[in-house]
């Protein structure tokens, strides 16, 4: 009976170490241009603020153009934004050219100039598998490892800001 019991936890343990899931990000996509994306570009950043929205989200379209501020603000200071609008695309990588449009009018109309990414079938089996609601935001450090929590909701500029400051920080006493 203790043999069964030690085996069991013993197998338990093992099956919990082994199914962590890593928190870094990987993938392999292309922006609304085009243009092939992989998580390399988190290491031009200190940190890489990852914007998930959706076509059909008036807070995540009200909170764009604070997004874009952020990011001309504090690009000088390692900061990237990038948007991902996450119903463009099924879970499977086709993307809906109706929805894209809709996306790309979206983006010039709240001047979110910054970099948005396709949802690609990767993604959406990694990263974004826990993403439930819309908008939601997480950070992740130059190597692709993602930092504090998921935020879910519209936040002001200011608000992000103090967030971006905070980690900021925190990666410098590092």
């Amino acid at each position: 009976m203790k043999k069964n019991l030690l085996a069991f936890f013993s197998f338990f343990l093992c099956a919990l170490l082994f199914a962590q899931k890593s928190k870094s990000i990987t993938f392999n996509s292309c922006d609304l241009r085009g243009q092939a994306v992989s998580e390399k570009m988190f290491s031009s950043n200190k940190i890489t603020m990852l914007n998930v929205w959706g076509t059909f989200c008036p807070p995540c379209i009200r909170e764009m153009p604070d997004l874009a501020a952020l990011y001309k603000n504090n690009k000088d200071r390692g900061v990237a934004v990038i948007g991902i609008p996450i119903d463009i695309s099924t879970i499977d990588g086709k993307v809906n050219p109706l929805l894209k449009k809709d996306a790309e009018k979206i983006i010039a109309s709240t001047g979110a100039d910054y970099l948005h990414v396709v949802p690609s079938a990767e993604m959406f089996s990694g990263f974004l598998r826990n993403v439930q609601a819309v908008p939601a935001t997480f950070f992740v450090d130059s190597d692709g490892n993602i930092i504090g929590k998921m935020y879910l909701g519209a936040k002001s500029e200011a608000d992000w800001q103090k967030i971006i400051d905070k980690l900021l920080k925190d990666i410098k006493s590092e």
